[in-house]
């Protein structure tokens, strides 16, 4: 499956300068004059679905686990072909889900065809689904200059990577960052990421949920080793942008893990 995320898309990389203010203005001046049509063009949705097993799962006769796997197995692999499927476990890193699909599509209702085949498996009968964000690419506001295929924030394609943990959370702003100037959110926020770039092993997909589910944003965070995720979060605190934070929990400490080696989890 990973070899297919490779032939549908290029990975993303990290990597910004800090622009002028007449830049940044010209910039942002071209980016209002965008119409609508233009600004569809070229975008994905992203989900992340939360699973928990139920306890009558524990107590289901063998037979009736092994089918209600198989079929799971065979709806990760179909739906595989079409839009990225990347399976986390989260057995062991929070006790109120045990395992998550995120999942990348062009189309709004692969999420829905996916999700509905799950939950009318033999599986369905045996699973919730607490938690659940929907979010879509979109280029950000704030790097804008020095702009290359794939950069971080420039990005309208997303493509898993192929580290260890995922770290996902959804985010929310106070409404008082969006009265102030474009000038001194920029300033801020090329603090926040000049910041950020103190730990290259961490891979950062922002995607944005306006108008679309309850957050604002829904971030993730990609990397091998969970102390520099702890780092940059930590370093993050003290940045001047971080006290417009309103909401970043539910945080999701996510392990990556093939879908044959989930199922020896369940």
């Amino acid at each position: 499956m990973e070899k297919e995320f490779d032939k549908r898309l290029t990975t993303e990389t990290v990597h910004t300068t800090t622009p002028s203010h007449t830049e940044g203005s010209h910039h942002h001046h071209r980016e209002q004059e965008q119409s609508v049509e233009e600004l569809r063009e070229g975008r994905q949705f992203l989900k992340y679905t939360f699973f928990k097993l139920l306890p009558s799962w524990r107590t289901a006769d063998q037979t009736e686990q092994q089918q209600a796997k198989e079929a799971f197995r065979l709806i990760v692999h179909k739906y595989g072909e079409r839009l990225i499927v990347k399976p986390f476990s989260l057995f062991g890193t929070r006790g109120d889900c045990d395992f998550m699909l995120w999942l990348i599509s062009e189309r709004l209702e692969d999420f829905q065809e996916m999700i509905s085949e799950i939950l009318k498996s033999p599986l369905g009968k045996y699973v919730t689904t607490p938690y659940s964000y929907l979010s879509m690419t979109r280029r950000s506001e704030y790097i804008r200059e020095h702009r290359h295929p794939g950069q971080e924030g420039d990005a309208l394609k997303k493509v898993p990577g192929n580290t260890n943990y995922l770290f996902v959370y959804p985010f929310v702003k106070k409404r008082e960052w969006y009265n102030l100037s474009t000038e001194e959110r920029q300033r801020m926020m090329m603090d926040h990421i000049r910041k950020g770039h103190n730990f290259p092993s961490v891979k950062i997909n922002t995607s944005y949920s306006f108008g679309l589910d309850d957050q604002e944003f829904v971030l993730s965070f990609e990397t091998d080793y969970p102390s520099d995720f702890l780092e940059l979060v930590l370093a993050l605190r003290s940045t001047e942008a971080s006290k417009y934070t309103q909401l970043e929990t539910p945080i999701f400490t996510c392990v990556s893990t093939p879908i044959d080696d989930l199922l020896i989890l369940f």
